[in-house]
């Protein structure tokens, strides 16, 4: 779809400038959960040290990159869990 869509390049930009800035810390508070065959899998201590308000970590048995569309039954389930406790 990239190629036809001439939209590679546009696509890419957004890994390129995640990964450039991924260490800076953020203050927020934030839920992470982590999908085994993710990009990155970054244990507990390694989000808590981005995560400086880390209030949801959890580490999921199956799914990966696109959760929403592999695993979107768990996905809205941590999604409520996480939102359950900042709201």
């Amino acid at each position: 779809m990239y190629w036809f869509t001439a939209s590679a390049t546009s696509s890419a930009r957004l890994y390129w400038e995640s990964f450039a800035s991924f260490r800076d810390p953020v203050t927020a508070p934030s839920g992470l959960s982590v999908y085994p065959y993710d990009i990155t899998v970054p244990s507990r201590r390694e989000a808590e040290r981005r995560f400086t308000d880390l209030r949801w970590f959890s580490e999921l048995p199956r799914g990966g990159h696109f959760a929403a569309l592999e695993q979107p039954g768990s996905l809205v389930e941590e999604m409520r869990g996480f939102f359950h406790l900042v709201r």
